[in-house]
């Protein structure tokens, strides 16, 4: 039964969880954090870690999703992102860098957007997702609802592995502009139908943000084969609360998901689709307990930005912060470049963090070992409680 309370006369709300409001109680057995498998498939992609990078320049370079494929995770290129409209992205980043310094983060922003109205280039795109295929880890490319239609023929033609449609709050039917605006697409408006849109698709999909039962079970009948769950709320984000005053805590949100996956598996008779965790994730007990809510995989931003491989230099924005009318997020800078440990020492260790946020991969093993659980799918079941 949901935990409903009054605010106010004649309007309730329901009582919701953040993933700090709840902990992993462990059970009566333990193993050896050797004997924990952590690797997951997405349709017939296999990965070793549950790990995902958010699809932001400040993170996925190819160079970088390389490096995140290599130790068993996944990168998202960001195809309409700076990547995909300025050759020399390097110069672009560090001009970013020395405006958020010396100017301040709305000032970064601004620049940030001037960066991304430049024209999107399908060569420069294509280079780079044939640079992570050459290195044979799995190419992966983020595009906007929006933009769906118009740019994932070229993807494909690319050799895209899966492609992600990821937008800050995504439906089942988006109706927009065919296009990258609506001078380009004239009076037409035509909607994306993900189900026909997914359909006519040789590559699987994975699809979000959502953050209720309802919009990922709508996602889910769509063919998605993973649905993102959450907003990417995090430092530095801004859609929750002081924007658009949007938002589901990730215990509630990851779990309803988790629901709605059931519901699809007995509505289909066996099909699952991968439920992904976006927001919120800093450290590795709260990656143990995303999983543990229900997630089979996390998208991680900032733990992954103090990796030296991270293009950001230490500093991280989320690809919302580029909106070119309604910006939701910042830059900010969470390592100093010359104490930023590798992407393998960040995922594996060894670590004298005590917070968690180095060696993540290590901080799940172990505590899915302490409650005695083997593998992902089974760790979902883990026992959890809340916090007075």
């Amino acid at each position: 039964m949901r935990d409903m309370v009054e605010i106010g006369m004649g309007r309730t709300a329901r009582r919701t969880y953040e993933l700090d409001d709840v902990d992993i109680v462990p059970s009566r057995r333990t193993r050896s954090s050797k004997q924990v498998s952590l690797a997951w498939q997405l349709d017939a992609y296999r990965f070793d870690i549950p790990v995902v990078a958010h699809p932001t320049d400040a993170l996925v370079s190819p160079e970088f999703a390389i490096e995140l494929g290599r130790l068993g995770g996944l990168g998202v290129i960001n195809g309409e992102g700076l990547w995909a409209r300025h050759a020399d992205v390097s110069a672009r980043i560090e001009q970013l860098v020395e405006v958020a310094e010396h100017k301040g983060p709305e000032a970064a922003v601004e620049l940030l957007q001037q960066l991304h109205a430049a024209p999107m280039q399908p060569d420069l795109l294509a280079a780079a997702v044939a640079q992570v295929r050459a290195a044979g880890v799995t190419v992966a490319v983020r595009v906007s609802p929006q933009n769906a239609r118009a740019l994932t023929p070229s993807l494909v033609q690319a050799g895209i592995d899966l492609l992600v449609v990821h937008g800050t709050i995504i439906s089942a039917e988006h109706v927009g502009t065919n296009g990258v605006s609506a001078e380009d697409a004239g009076s037409s408006v035509e909607p994306l139908n993900l189900k026909t849109f997914i359909a006519e698709l040789d590559v699987p999909v994975v699809a979000g943000g959502v953050s209720d039962h309802r919009t990922a079970l709508h996602l889910m009948r769509t063919g998605a084969a993973g649905v993102i769950v959450g907003y990417g709320s995090m430092a530095g984000a801004t859609t929750t609360g002081e924007v658009l005053g949007i938002g589901v805590p990730m215990a509630t949100a990851i779990a309803d998901a988790a629901a709605a996956r059931r519901d699809y598996l007995d509505e289909t008779g066996g099909r699952y689709v991968h439920v992904i965790a976006d927001g919120d994730i800093v450290s590795s007990g709260q990656l143990a307990k995303a999983i543990a809510c229900g997630a089979d995989a996390a998208m991680l931003g900032v733990p992954l930005a103090l990796a030296q491989q991270a293009p950001g230099r230490g500093w991280y924005w989320p690809s919302a912060a580029a909106h070119p009318s309604v910006p939701r997020g910042a830059l900010l800078q969470f390592a100093e470049p010359d104490e930023q440990p590798p992407l393998e020492k960040v995922l594996y260790g060894p670590s004298s963090d005590p917070w968690g946020s180095v060696n993540l991969v290590g901080g799940l093993r172990r505590s899915m070992a302490k409650a005695g659980y083997c593998d992902l799918k089974e760790f979902q079941k883990v026992g959890l409680s809340v916090r007075a």
